[in-house]
C-alpha cells in the first residue's frame, strides 16, 4: 500500500505535530507500508533538505514557500500534489488550516484518492476562538469540504475528537494516539557536561514551543512565589524551548525577578536528553493541547508530570495516578503540592513510565495501517 504523507513543515521548532510526523512514518515503513513525505521547506536550512530524497530515514519531497510563514503557500507542492496524487492508494493530511492541506485535499477529491485529516487540535473549539474571523472565513470557503468529504479525521485523543465533533457537528472520527521513543542507553551523568549549572539540582522542567498559550506566564508567576518560600527556595525552573522573539523577551522579563529560573533555548539530541531524565516534574499548564507530545516524552523516562485539564491527555493521567491536573487559577497549590512531596513523585513518576509504555509507534502504525486499508476498501467500493 502507497500512503502520501502531507504537512505543512517538518522544521521542529513549530512543535509537536512536525517533531511527531518522521518516527510515525519511520514506523509505517517498518509495518511494510510504502511511504512518501511532501512538505515545504518552510523553517528548514538548505542543508536539512540537500538531501531531497531522504529525510531522517524518510523518503522525503520538499517545496519551497512562497508565500505566508503560517500559511505557507507553494505553487510547486501544490501542482505536483495534483499531478501524483493518483498514484497512492490513501493520502494523510496533518494539519487544516493552510495550503499544503487545502492543495492534497482537492487534489485527493479530483483524483478519487480516500484521504485522512489530522486536524493537529486546530478544530478545538479554544482553538477556533484564536483569529475567529480568519478561521471563519477559511470553514467556510475551504475547511468544512475539506473535512467532510475525508474519509476520516484522524483525532489523537479522545477528548479531542468529543470537543471537535460536538462543537462542528462531524461524525467520522478516528482516535490514533501518537507513540513516543525513549533511549533506554542514554548515559546517566550527563547533564553536568550540557547543563553544569544544573547539576545536583532539582528542576521543574517546561519544554515545548514557547507560545502564550501554553500557560507560561501562570507557571513563572506560580514558581517565583514557591521559591520564596524556604522550603521551595532550592528548587529550579527550567525552561525549554524557542518562540517569537517579542514573547521570549517578556517572558524573560517576568522571570527577572528570580535568579532560580534558567532560560535554555531550544534544545535537542543529547541536550534535550539530558533535560529530561533529570527533570523532578514536567510542568504544561496549557490553556489548549491537542496531544502534548513532550508530556509523553517525559512520561516515557519516568518523569510525572503537571498538567492543565486542557490538555487532552489529562483525564488518562489522572486516571493513570501519574501526575497532577490542577487548573491554572490553581497552579500555585498544585506545583507546590508535587515538590513538597519526593515520595508520591517516585511514584507517580513510576506509574508515568508504565503509562507511556501503552503509547509505541509500532502501535500507532499498525492501527493506521487498519484506518488506511478500511477508507481504501471503501472508496473502492463507491467508485
Amino acid at each position: 500500500m502507497r500512503v502520501l504523507h502531507v504537512i505543512p513543515s517538518v522544521a521542529e521548532r513549530s512543535g509537536g505535530p512536525a517533531m511527531a510526523i518522521v518516527p510515525l512514518c519511520r514506523a509505517l515503513r517498518e509495518a511494510g507500508t510504502d511511504v512518501l513525505l511532501v512538505t515545504t521547506n518552510e523553517g528548514l536550512t538548505e542543508h536539512d533538505t540537500k538531501r531531497l530524497a531522504d529525510y531522517k530515514g524518510v523518503p522525503a519531497r520538499f517545496f519551497p514557500v512562497q508565500l505566508g510563514a503560517s500559511f505557507k503557500y507553494s505553487r510547486p507542492l501544490a501542482a505536483w500534489l495534483k499531478n501524483n496524487a493518483p498514484e497512492f492508494d490513501v493520502v494523510h493530511v496533518h494539519a487544516v488550516f493552510n495550503h499544503a492541506s487545502i492543495a492534497a485535499a482537492n487534489a485527493c477529491r479530483n483524483a478519487a484518492v480516500p484521504y485522512v485529516v489530522r486536524p493537529l487540535g486546530t478544530l478545538d473549539p479554544w482553538s477556533m476562538k484564536q483569529k475567529p474571523v480568519r478561521k471563519r472565513v477559511f470553514w467556510f470557503v475551504s475547511g468544512r469540504k475539506m473535512l467532510e468529504r475525508s474519509a476520516a479525521v484522524h483525532y489523537t485523543a479522545d477528548a479531542e475528537k468529543e470537543a471537535t465533533e460536538s462543537f462542528l457537528r462531524l461524525n467520522h472520527g478516528r482516535v490514533i494516539p501518537l507513540g513516543v521513543e525513549a533511549n533506554e542507553a542514554a548515559p546517566s551523568n550527563d547533564l553536568a557536561q550540557w547543563f553544569p549549572a544544573l547539576a545536583s539540582q532539582r528542576y521543574v522542567l517546561f519544554l515545548s514551543r514557547l507560545d502564550p498559550k501554553k500557560g507560561l506566564d501562570v507557571l513563572i508567576e506560580s514558581f517565583i512565589s514557591l521559591v520564596r518560600r524556604p522550603e521551595f527556595g532550592a528548587w529550579r525552573l527550567v525552561i525549554a524551548g524557542d518562540g517569537p522573539r517579542e514573547y521570549v523577551t517578556a517572558l524573560r522579563e517576568k522571570a527577572a525577578n528570580s535568579h532560580r529560573i534558567v532560560f535554555t533555548g531550544w534544545v535537542d539530541g543529547e541536550q534535550k536528553e539530558a533535560l529530561l531524565r533529570h527533570a523532578s516534574l514536567l510542568a504544561l499548564p496549557s490553556r489548549q493541547e491537542n496531544f502534548g507530545f513532550c508530556v509523553l516524552e517525559a512520561m516515557a523516562r519516568g518523569v510525572p508530570v503537571l498538567l492543565s485539564p486542557q490538555v487532552n491527555l489529562a483525564r488518562e493521567i489522572e486516571a493513570a495516578d501519574a501526575g497532577w491536573i490542577v487548573e491554572r487559577d490553581e497552579l500555585t497549590a498544585g506545583l507546590a503540592a508535587a515538590l513538597a512531596d519526593e515520595s508520591l513523585r517516585v511514584r507517580r513518576g513510576k506509574a508515568a513510565h508504565v503509562f507511556a509504555q501503552g503509547y509505541s509507534w509500532k502501535k500507532t502504525a499498525a492501527d493506521l495501517i487498519d484506518l488506511y486499508e478500511e477508507v481504501r476498501c471503501s472508496s473502492r467500493s463507491r467508485h
